[in-house]
């Protein structure tokens, strides 16, 4: 058994080095939020089971902390999207599959070289960096805020999510990862789609398709995963399984819904959101695509609330200050989505919450209502 080491480090060299001489050691480790208050970090430390903590000023030792199984390299927290966060464990080999399968997948003439700008305490930007540690990817430093300017100083990848895409040119890298929240309809080239989760180990299906060595088959439209890169347990429960098609019980049941046909996999959003209005089901993600094209919104969110007639109605959440947008809205949706799946409301709000990595709250949208 080991004892857990949490890096209260900001996002650059310093961390690379830190993580670096974590997995040169072995040591068990987990990356702190640093855009969050000192309260949140106590509440963060404590769902980590983190013994140990490096930060700036040195390491220093926690009393509450619990120790973690000797083959146990990382733990860290899921988004909270869908309620509130778990602590995941995953094993050194799960951590070194993801880097070499996903490294692999994007290989070109030269290894990528990496800009990293997402926050490393999630999957997707803490990948980034192990991908350069584990295998012959290199890194580049630069401004975080600052995306496009990694281009011009040789980085060749970088990966982001949905509000990044959208505020920044990337179109002078080879290949960008886009993930967290699902991508728009139309994308640039260079732009790769990914789908995975922190249970998965990052991105485990780019533009539709898994990557080698990852099973993705949906089973009674639940998602269901088996990979090398899976999580081995949550820190205070074990690592769901399903038994799969092929009879084997080591399918990991995503809680995500969709289809895998001829090898793509379509996905539609958390099982536990999907709206039933009417006698007829409806995916959040869905009808927030369809109102997110039209001009003049900004942001959008799609929630189901109980109705006595309807069993739930669905309500809009969209943020934009065009005077004609609800009418804008209505008009689109009259055409492209049966009369069920209209919203019975549209509110304008200021903002959507979302997670760090672009996820809508979706447990937290009742507090907009």
């Amino acid at each position: 058994m080991r004892s857990l080491l949490a890096l209260n480090v900001a996002l650059g060299v310093e961390l690379e080095h830190a993580i670096r001489e974590c997995v040169h050691t072995r040591t068990p480790f987990c990356v702190l939020d640093q855009r969050v208050s000192d309260e949140q970090t106590k509440v963060q430390l404590e769902l980590l089971g983190a013994s140990e903590i490096l930060s700036h000023e040195g390491r220093s030792v926690r009393r509450s902390g619990r120790m973690v199984d000797d083959d146990i390299g990382l733990v860290m927290l899921t988004s909270g999207s869908s309620g509130a966060p778990k602590a995941a464990q995953l094993t050194w080999s799960a951590l070194e599959a993801s880097a070499k399968l996903t490294q692999s997948a994007l290989r070109a003439a030269a290894p990528p070289v990496w800009y990293p700008c997402l926050p490393a305490n999630h999957i997707g930007g803490l990948a980034v960096l192990l991908r350069a540690i584990f295998s012959d990817a290199t890194l580049v430093w630069g401004d975080a805020s600052k995306l496009a300017g990694g281009a011009s100083r040789g980085a060749t990848h970088i990966a982001v999510v949905r509000a990044q895409l959208a505020r920044h040119d990337l179109s002078a890298y080879e290949k960008v990862l886009l993930g967290g929240a699902r991508p728009p309809t139309a994308v640039d080239d260079n732009v790769v789609a990914t789908w995975g989760m922190t249970e998965t180990g990052s991105g485990v299906v780019y533009d539709g398709f898994a990557l080698a060595g990852v099973d993705v088959e949906s089973i009674d439209g639940e998602i269901i995963v088996r990979s090398p890169t899976l999580f081995h347990s949550y820190r205070d429960s074990p690592r769901p399984e399903i038994l799969g098609p092929d009879g084997r019980d080591d399918w990991f049941p995503t809680g995500d819904a969709g289809d895998v046909i001829n090898g793509r996999v379509t996905v539609r959003g958390r099982l536990g959101y999907v709206i039933n209005t009417g006698g007829e089901k409806l995916w959040p993600e869905d009808l927030e695509t369809i109102i997110a094209s039209v001009p003049g919104v900004e942001d959008v969110a799609v929630l189901g609330v109980d109705d006595p007639e309807w069993g739930q109605r669905v309500v809009a959440f969209v943020v934009g200050d065009t005077s004609n947008l609800d009418a804008a809205i209505r008009a689109l949706l009259g055409e492209r989505v049966g009369p069920w799946a209209k919203p019975k409301e549209i509110r304008r709000v200021t903002s959507i919450l979302r997670t760090s990595n672009g996820k809508i709250r979706r447990s937290e949208l009742h507090t907009l209502l």
